[in-house]
């Protein structure tokens, strides 16, 4: 088991000061992003947070706690040490934390669109999040962290490749172990191109569905995997496949060392856009904001086709392309 990562440590304490703060904000949209895999769950999405089915790879099983695992206890104990991350967003309107009243309640990641140049609103639900859960969804400054998501097809990775490296780019990857089998190469081009790869997980299965064990073995696989392909130690960031979660899984992960990665952008990119390369283009810099964690999905043909456009607008719009290594705890 991987051994904790101070860097990736995050406190929800912090404020986020670089990003604007729209005058007398109004309630939040009814639009938001909901947290699904682009080409593995073909369900419609309205404007809110559906939690939709996932097909599991073996019968569906409740998350079970870990064994010396404190769920809600220690939750309103003494204040742990600032380890505030400098890309860790405090949820808008503040407020005091809230209590955990269900540990394995489950919850998909979203978020509610603001005008563009302001952080979006994000769920109540990570004012439970406890000190010593990890969770990164936005940051500060004049940053945009590109996270591509490989849960499904490959798509086009000669010209994602190229775009990435005809713009001198840096970009952060979670790919389903799956993919990392099929395509080893690809992997070793990333990381040798200097890009990061995190750990999706081995099966892309909604971990809601799957015991302490599973889950662990899921995550441990992976880093076999990464170790076997690369023969580097993968770094300590994790993105629960679908963004689906729950307050006990979030802890665990944690406790094995892994920043959990959710996002501040969006897009319904599993599907065929109605306007091509002009879609994927058009959402991410009509919400272009501080710190933003952008996710898009590496089997929309539209968002490759997209990419180098994007990359020279994020820039021309005054961002600079980051890792999410890049993302460090501040002087204590």
């Amino acid at each position: 088991m991987k051994p904790k990562s101070s860097e990736a440590e995050v406190s929800k304490e912090t404020k986020l000061s670089p990003a604007p703060v729209p005058p007398a904000p109004e309630p939040a949209p009814a639009e938001q992003t909901p947290a699904i895999s682009p080409q593995e769950t073909p369900a419609s999405v309205s404007g809110t947070a559906e939690e939709l089915p996932v097909e599991p790879t073996a019968e569906p099983k409740p998350s079970a706690p870990a064994a010396g695992s404190p769920g809600e206890a220690g939750y309103g104990g003494p204040a742990a040490k600032a380890t505030a991350s400098s890309a860790t967003y405090k949820p808008s309107g503040g407020g005091p934390r809230l209590p955990i009243t269900d540990e394995f309640k489950a919850y998909s990641w979203y978020y509610m669109k603001q005008p563009k140049g302001y952080v979006p609103n994000f769920p109540n639900e990570t004012r439970q999040y406890t000190d010593n859960m990890k969770a990164l969804w936005v940051g500060t400054g004049k940053k945009v962290y590109l996270t591509i998501d490989t849960g499904g097809p490959m798509g086009d990775t000669e010209l994602l490749v190229k775009s990435l490296k005809d713009n001198n780019a840096k970009a952060n990857f979670f790919i389903a172990g799956y993919n990392v089998k099929k395509n080893p190469d690809f992997v070793r081009t990333l990381v040798a191109d200097g890009h990061l790869v995190a750990n999706h997980t081995m099966t892309h299965t909604d971990m809601n569905l799957q015991t302490d064990e599973q889950v662990i073995k899921e995550i441990q696989d992976y880093e076999s995997l990464y170790r076997e392909v690369t023969g580097k130690e993968i770094q300590p960031y994790f993105r629960f496949p679908y963004g689906r979660y729950n307050m006990h899984l979030l802890n665990l992960v944690s406790d094995m060392g892994y920043s959990s990665v959710f996002w501040s952008t969006a897009m319904k990119d599993w599907v065929p856009r109605a306007n091509g390369a002009e879609d994927p283009y058009n959402d991410i810099m009509g919400n272009l904001h501080d710190g933003n964690i952008v996710l898009i999905h590496q089997g929309s043909p539209e968002n490759i086709e997209a990419l180098d456009r994007i990359i020279k607008g994020i820039r021309d719009a005054g961002y600079e392309l980051a890792l999410l290594t890049d993302i460090q705890p501040p002087g204590r």
